[in-house]
C-alpha cells in the first residue's frame, strides 16, 4: 500500500486543473484500483450518491464487520490527504501504511507515549502484543470509535477521533494498562498510567474496570480510582472524578451502570452505585446511590422530581447527550 500511495502522490501533481474535474474523485478511483481491488465494486455502486456522507460510511462499516471500519478509516485518510496535501506523510505514517487497526493504534500510542527513557519500538511491541492477544480489547476499541463518532457532533470522521481525541487515546491506553495489571505486571501498568496522565491529562488507575462504547469527551482532568467500575455505553465529560471519600481502604470507588451520562466537573465519591441510564448534571457532587433512569444534580446532588417520586428518563442520556432538559424541573433560576 505504501508504494501505491507514493505513486499516487507523484501522479496527483499531474492531474488536470480543469475546474469541472474533481481531483479527489480521480485519486479515489486510482486508489481503489491500485490498493484495494475489493473496494472497486463498492465505489462503483456508490458513485451515484454522496460516498463521503456519514450515513454511507456507517453502512459500509456495518456491511463488512470489523475489517470494514478500518477500510472506512483508510478511505477517510486518503480523502483528507487529497484535500490537504500537507497531510500526506502524516496520514501515510499513521494510517495508510498499516494493514490493520491494531498496528496503527499501537504505532500511534507509542509515538504519543514514548520519551527519552521509554523506547518507542519497545512500546509498539508491547501494545501490539496486547492488541493481538486479546480480541476483546480490539472489539472495545472499535465500539469506542463508533461511540465517539455517533455522540460527539464535533467528531466528523473516525480518523479525527483516532488521531486527535485524547479521551479516546487515554481510554485505549488504559485498556492495555489494565491487561498488564491483570497479568501481575503492576509496575509496568503503573508506568503506562503515569505516561497517560502526563501526556493526555487523564488519570485512570490500571486496576479500574471500563466497559465498551465509552465516550470521554474533552477528557482533561478525568480521574478514575482503583476500584471504580464503568459500564458499557457511558459518556463522561471533562473534569470528572470517580473517587473515594478519604482513607477508606478496599472497595471504595463508584460503580457506574450502563448508559450513564456524567456531566462536566462532577465528583462521584465513595463505593456508591449510579444506576443504568442515569444522568448526573454538570458540577454535581454525588455521595449516595442514584436509581436507574433518574437525574441527579447539585451539591450535594438531589434527584430531579424528589426522592420519593423521581422523574424517569425515557431515553438513555449517554446517547442523547442532553445535559439541560432537567433544568426547568429543578430550578426557577433565570439569568
Amino acid at each position: 500500500m505504501a508504494a501505491c500511495i507514493d505513486a499516487l502522490r507523484r501522479e496527483s501533481c499531474q492531474l488536470s486543473r480543469d475546474p469541472n474535474r474533481s481531483q479527489g474523485d480521480d485519486l479515489s478511483r486510482k486508489f481503489a484500483t491500485c490498493c484495494r481491488p475489493g473496494f472497486r465494486d463498492r465505489l462503483a455502486s456508490s458513485s451515484s450518491s454522496s460516498s463521503s456522507s456519514p450515513a454511507s460510511a456507517e453502512a459500509l462499516d456495518a456491511s463488512e464487520g470489523e475489517d470494514g471500519l478500518w477500510c472506512v478509516m483508510q478511505d477517510e485518510a486518503f480523502s483528507d490527504a487529497c484535500q490537504e496535501p500537507i497531510l500526506w506523510k502524516y496520514y501515510q505514517d499513521s494510517i495508510m501504511s498499516y494493514s490493520s487497526l491494531e498496528s496503527a493504534l499501537a504505532n500511534h500510542l507509542s509515538v504519543k507515549l514514548s520519551n527519552s527513557s521509554i523506547c518507542r519500538r519497545t512500546l509498539f511491541d508491547l501494545l501490539k502484543g496486547v492488541f493481538d492477544d486479546d480480541p476483546e480489547i480490539m472489539s472495545a476499541v472499535r465500539a469506542d470509535l463508533r461511540a465517539v463518532k455517533q455522540r460527539d457532533p464535533a467528531c466528523k470522521t473516525y480518523i479525527h477521533c483516532f488521531l486527535n481525541f485524547k479521551g479516546f487515546l487515554a481510554c485505549q491506553s488504559h485498556r492495555v494498562a489494565h491487561k498488564l495489571w491483570s497479568q501481575g505486571r503492576e509496575s509496568l501498568a503503573y508506568l503506562l498510567q503515569n505516561r497517560v496522565s502526563e501526556v493526555f491529562g487523564v488519570d485512570i488507575h490500571p486496576r479500574a474496570r471500563i466497559g465498551r462504547g465509552i465516550l470521554v469527551d474533552h477528557a482533561t482532568g478525568v480521574v478514575v480510582g482503583e476500584t471504580a467500575v464503568i459500564g458499557n455505553d457511558v459518556s463522561i465529560l471533562h473534569n470528572v472524578t470517580l473517587g473515594g471519600t478519604g482513607k477508606v481502604s478496599g472497595d471504595r470507588h463508584p460503580k457506574i451502570g450502563d448508559g450513564v451520562l456524567i456531566g462536566a466537573g462532577t465528583c462521584i465519591l465513595g463505593n456508591i452505585r449510579i444506576g443504568d441510564g442515569a444522568k448526573i448534571g454538570a458540577g454535581s457532587v454525588v455521595l449516595k446511590d442514584v436509581p436507574p433512569r433518574t437525574t441527579a444534580v447539585g451539591n450535594p446532588a438531589r434527584l430531579v422530581g424528589g426522592k420519593e417520586n423521581p422523574t424517569e428518563l425515557e431515553k438513555l442520556p449517554s446517547f442523547t447527550m442532553d445535559q439541560t432538559s432537567h433544568i426547568s424541573e429543578c430550578s426557577d433560576y433565570v439569568i
